[in-house]
């Protein structure tokens, strides 16, 4: 691949969107933080750079800079750059140019005037963009001239006069900015002169032949199978790979859905073949989460004792094979990587993902995190060219802790229970009605609030179920899907009638952000 996207980090917890756009359009893209080494830089040989989104603000004593040397090498080099909001601004400053507090912050969509003869707007005049900042560029460094303005007055893109440099500042990887990604298209082909060469076909073969290379041939490994579908989709890349020395283990915690365990064992052995264990661990693990409300405590638990159970399973198989496995598979993901904390500590922590903060500082295992950079559509495809069924791999994500982020407050059997039995009735009214596939992800959450119902001519005191639903592509943003008043009323209906121990039903119209998907 010859046609390379460099994304420098400065903080942004949109900053994977870019790559994620990226991929899109066909081009490898790869981040770093922006604070790094010109020697990474120049390692990388990027045929583009692109610097992210920040928190920061570029006059203030301490905010991340680019690293000296930088602008030279990109000069020397020809290197097409794209400056994104706090990266638009370092490139001001840098050049000689002025950034101030803004009087007034612009945040949301926000309507946007461009030259549309420009070829980054190339047919584009009058969109939507998706703004995030506190900051405004004053003064325009020489040799720029201002392409875009937004709807409040201020600079929304520049472009250097002679050089492929150029800054919007605005967020074109979110997709609430209206064409954003064909803005991106045009700064990789017809700015930055790339051709799309990156393809899904490309990471299977890469990522069997660096399994391959990573683990010795007389190693053994195990998969840490969760039952969804990016832990099933490593397992079967693994397997590919390396065969019956994989031996995959299925935590069953209890906190799956309704008889979840039941049908992915049924997968695992008569359709993939997998060589499969399966650990009924949920007497430990709500033995462990007995009294715990906190939602960051549960998970930490919860990827505790994932490797606790493993570790014991590794023990047995050690005496079965006579050799104890050194590996272990993950099925993490990008998102859960960028949520849990940044890669260059300038991002805030959203929260812990089992896969990732969960993790005792001591390991016995050696991990193999094949899609650590990936996102779940790239997952799903990956899945579908290895033969996961379609069926499986169309399913809504489903987090790593299972239900206990689907229960606010004490986990307990009744609750599992109720939630359980709300979920099911939810996604087979979905699926019934052909809603389920125009949905990226639904589910019922139970609140720790008892309300007052009138149920059987008697008066009741129970629980809260919330549906929630949302539309996305990669997670990283949602909107709440607008179901018609009258499902949701039947939805409503059968859970009250048919699950004991909830009188009342509530839904979730909030997207993200401002919310995360799941609650907890």
């Amino acid at each position: 691949m010859t046609n390379k996207i460099l994304i420098l980090d400065f903080g942004s917890q949109f900053t994977q969107l870019i790559a994620r756009r990226a991929r899109e359009l066909g081009f490898f893209s790869f981040i770093i933080p922006g604070t790094s080494p010109l020697k990474r830089i120049q390692d990388f040989n990027p045929g583009a750079i692109i610097l992210s989104g920040g928190p920061s603000s570029t006059y203030e004593d301490g905010s991340p800079q680019l690293v000296a040397g930088f602008w030279n090498h990109v000069n020397e080099n020809k290197i097409p750059i794209l400056g994104v909001c706090y990266g638009m601004q370092l490139m001001v400053r840098e050049f000689g140019g002025n950034v101030k507090p803004a009087l007034k912050r612009e945040y949301g969509r926000m309507g946007v005037q461009s030259n549309s003869t420009h070829p980054l707007f190339s047919k584009i005049e009058n969109f939507q963009a998706w703004m995030s900042h506190g900051d405004e560029t004053e003064k325009l460094p020489n040799g720029f001239t201002q392409i875009a303005t937004s709807a409040e007055g201020a600079v929304a893109a520049i472009s250097h006069t002679s050089k492929t440099i150029m800054g919007i500042q605005f967020h074109p990887e979110v997709a609430h900015t209206e064409h954003g990604t064909q803005i991106l298209k045009n700064f990789f082909i017809d700015c930055a002169k790339l051709k799309a060469d990156w393809k899904v076909d490309s990471i299977i073969a890469s990522h069997i032949q660096n399994i391959k290379d990573t683990v010795p041939a007389d190693a053994q490994v195990i998969c840490a199978l969760s039952g969804g579908v990016d832990s099933t989709v490593a397992a079967t890349l693994v397997h590919q790979a390396l065969g019956d020395r994989l031996h995959c283990i299925f935590v069953d915690t209890g906190m799956l859905r309704l008889d979840e365990g039941n049908r992915v064992m049924k997968m695992f052995t008569e359709q993939l073949h997998l060589s499969v264990t399966r650990v009924n661990a949920e007497d430990q693990f709500l033995s462990k989460l007995a009294g715990v409300s906190d939602p960051e405590k549960k998970r930490k638990i919860i990827g505790a004792e994932f490797i606790a159970v493993f570790d014991q399973a590794a023990k047995d198989l050690e005496k079965k094979l006579g050799k104890r496995p050194a590996f272990l598979v993950q099925g993490t993901l990008y998102p859960d990587v960028v949520e849990s904390s940044s890669s260059n500590g300038l991002s805030h922590t959203i929260k812990t993902h089992h896969n990732v903060g969960g993790l005792p500082k001591e390991l016995n295992f050696t991990l193999i995190e094949p899609f650590r950079d990936l996102f779940k559509d790239e997952v799903r495809e990956i899945g579908k060219k290895l033969g996961v069924p379609e069926t499986f791999i169309k399913r809504h994500p489903f987090p790593g802790p299972g239900l206990a982020v689907r229960i606010l407050g004490e986990i307990t059997r009744e609750k599992i229970k109720i939630v359980q039995e709300a979920d099911e009735i939810f996604i087979s009214m979905l699926q019934k009605e052909n809603l389920y596939d125009q949905i990226w992800q639904a589910m019922a959450i139970l609140l720790p609030v008892n309300t007052v119902g009138v149920q059987g001519d008697g008066r009741t005191h129970a629980q809260v179920i919330a549906l929630r639903a949302v539309n996305s592509t990669d997670g990283m943003t949602a909107d709440f899907y607008p179901f018609n008043l009258e499902f949701l009323g039947r939805v409503s209906n059968r859970i009250c009638n048919e699950v004991r121990g909830v009188n009342r039903v509530v839904y979730d119209v909030t997207s993200k952000p401002p919310a995360t998907i799941e609650w907890e």
